[in-house]
């Protein structure tokens, strides 16, 4: 097996992690926004002078079989409203109001189409139909739209929709200048609600144009190097694929589930029946759920709040992270939901920024050493943090700094704990797996704040959701809405779904044959996914007379290469010798002298208690009083809340 590399792309931090068989290196670094490509070919770079010794970008790809890669650019997109200006074509009399139900559809609706909409009859006569597209595509265009987005309701939806198609292609044709970019609903799903179906072309025509620049040159840059593989680009679903088989709605929200993937492992080597996930970053910390090894997922997942055809990890975001502003609003210290990002950062960065952040806070409390921060790479300035939380904080509230940093520590960890608490009433009894680069220093105190009495810290939990993309497998998903109820309805959609999928997968380089392939209906009752497979179907549609929401799904996998996890085994314990002691700002006000290990140092069954502080090259695991931790067999570190197991 060759080289697996996996990238992911967030706000503040590029992660790589790379797979060279029994072997797993990682790094990171700073996210150049104003050029993705850049930060791209930087950590590769990175990541070659960590497996080789030196920088070697021309051997690594040589010798990689695959290239895993998710990125937030879309998502940022999306939060930041920025993006091609939309036109949308919808059935003559229909107004677009059905579109604008809450505040967030109007909202993205205002940014995204604003008044450029128009309305055909595609009854009329061809003639006239063709002289009524041209007619609206130049008021489109003149209005300034840049992309098209046409979606007709009704059941003759996919064939009006192609009439339209067809007239366009004949009146502006791809090899002309004055050729307009258009998406036709049916053509990204088959959906008979045409909210979330209009919604979902509109955000995928919306993201189209960004995602396209940068991806197609990061490949572009690989095909240089003679890479082996095409990229793969990792999708919100947990699947890959290359860069020319991707919707860009595919990729809002890949960065988390990639983290999820990684969780989803985990549980099933651990045996955990219930993992909460807490993925903090430079903006949010994003909250998830792993039961029973599958990931808690929406069937019509919602981006920024809009429901869309597409299925969406079940993920929430917390506006609180290592970049996240501090205020003080009327005696009261708020977490966020403001970020500084990588640019210009934390107060201690020295890059400009002014603002006060835990990142800043935990530096001044000693649990962050400015020497080793960063693999000792970035060198961390207290007196700025000092002067941004003096004056921001500290003034404000009336008090001392070391007051102002424990009450800055406690409203961070307990705006996490609320957000954990979505997801700890759908379980009798969870373990918190914490990960991101800040993950590790609030895993103890957020659990504590949310009653959580075990924590995992995975040992690549700084590139994690890096990692977690490396369980995934090139593959692609299909749905159709089943409107006969009859076997032969459903067998007819299946055929017309292979079709797609074998289409799909010889552009990927597989035929059919060298792949798994899944068939199921699935329809929501009461809010709630119910999969019906398909020897059951007949049994199944006898009570489905006259309900809509009922899918046929198809999905199509090209299983590659994966990480293989060590066999578990009980090693013993071994009790680890710390390199030296650090003095910490402890809750009771008083600071103390506390041991620091070296994390790379620590051998399989290393255990020990807190209050300590395990240092890796990339993060800063804290371990507060009375919890104990242990490293297992694969290095990840198990830490136990002693004051509760005997409650």
């Amino acid at each position: 097996m060759g080289i697996l590399i996996n990238i992911d792309n967030g706000g503040t931090f590029t992660d790589v992690c790379l797979v060279a068989g029994e072997q797993v290196v990682r790094t990171k670094t700073l996210t150049t926004p104003y050029d993705l490509t850049k930060c791209f070919i930087e950590v590769l770079k990175a990541g070659s002078k960590e497996l080789y010794g030196q920088e070697n970008l021309q051997k690594l790809l040589a010798e990689t079989d695959y290239i895993r890669y998710s990125t937030t650019a879309g998502t940022n997109a999306i939060v930041q409203k920025k993006g091609p200006r939309l036109g949308l074509i919808l059935r003559e009399g229909v107004d677009p109001s059905f579109l604008l139900e809450g505040q967030e559809e109007r909202e993205m609706f205002a940014s995204m189409v604003d008044d450029r909409v128009a309305g055909i009859n595609v009854n009329e006569e061809q003639s006239r139909l063709e002289a009524r597209v041209v007619e609206a595509v130049n008021r489109l265009l003149s209005q300034g739209a840049n992309r098209l987005v046409v979606s007709l309701g009704g059941p003759t939806m996919v064939e009006d929709e192609k009439k339209i198609r067809n007239i366009i292609l004949r009146k502006y044709p791809r090899h002309l200048l004055g050729a307009v970019p258009v998406l036709f609903s049916h053509e990204l799903v088959e959906d008979q609600d045409d909210v979330k179906r209009t919604w979902g072309a509109l955000i995928n025509s919306f993201l189209h144009p960004g995602m396209e620049r940068f991806l197609y040159n990061a490949e572009n840059v690989l095909r240089e190097y003679r890479t082996k593989n095409p990229m793969l680009i990792f999708h919100n679903d947990g699947n890959s694929a290359r860069v020319a088989k991707t919707y860009a709605i595919k990729t809002y929200g890949s960065g988390p589930r990639g983290g999820m993937e990684g969780a989803k492992a985990l549980a099933k080597h651990y045996k955990i029946p219930a993992l909460l996930t807490l993925d903090i970053g430079g903006t949010t910390s994003d909250i998830g759920l792993v039961k029973e090894e599958q990931i808690l997922e929406n069937v019509y997942g919602e981006v920024e709040g809009i429901t869309t055809s597409f299925r969406l990890s079940d993920l929430i975001s917390v506006g609180a992270g290592g970049s996240s502003i501090f205020r003080v609003e009327n005696g009261k210290v708020i977490v966020g939901p403001e970020s500084v990002g990588a640019v210009p950062g934390p107060a201690c960065f020295g890059r400009g920024g002014q603002q006060p952040t835990i990142t800043d806070a935990y530096l001044l409390m000693g649990i962050l050493d400015s020497r080793s921060y960063f693999g000792g790479r970035m060198t961390l300035d207290e007196s700025r943090a000092r002067a941004a939380i003096e004056e921001k904080v500290a003034a404000p509230l009336g008090v001392s700094l070391d007051e102002a940093l424990l009450a800055m520590e406690k409203a961070y960890e307990q705006k996490i704990a609320q957000g954990l608490a979505v997801y700890q009433d759908k379980v009798d009894k969870a373990t918190l797996l914490a990960f991101g680069g800040a993950g590790p220093m609030s895993a103890c105190g957020a659990a504590r704040a949310a009653g959580i009495e075990e924590v995992i810290i995975p040992r690549l939990a700084a590139v994690f959701s890096a990692f977690g993309i490396s369980f995934s497998d090139i593959a692609h998903e299909y749905q159709a809405s089943l409107t006969e109820w009859n076997q032969e309805g459903i067998m007819e959609k299946i055929d017309q779904l292979k079709i797609r999928a074998e289409r799909d997968m010889f552009a990927e380089g597989f035929t059919l044959s060298e792949c798994r392939v899944e068939t199921y209906l699935s329809v929501v009752r009461d809010g709630k996914l119910e999969v019906i497979q398909l020897k059951d179907a007949a049994e199944f549609l006898e009570g489905l007379e006259g309900t809509e929401d009922v899918q046929v799904n198809l999905k199509v996998v090209k299983p590659i290469a994966h990480y293989n996890f060590e066999t578990s085994a009980n090693v013993a314990p071994i009790t680890p010798v710390p390199v030296r002691h650090q003095r910490i700002l402890h809750p009771s006000k008083e600071w103390l002298d506390v041991p620091v290990y070296r994390f790379e140092e620590m051998a399989p069954g290393s255990t020990g208690s807190g209050p300590a502080l395990i240092e890796d090259q990339l993060f800063t695991c804290r371990v507060l009083d009375e919890w104990t931790f242990k490293v297992t067999e694969n290095k990840d570190i198990f830490m136990r809340d002693e004051r509760r197991k005997y409650k």
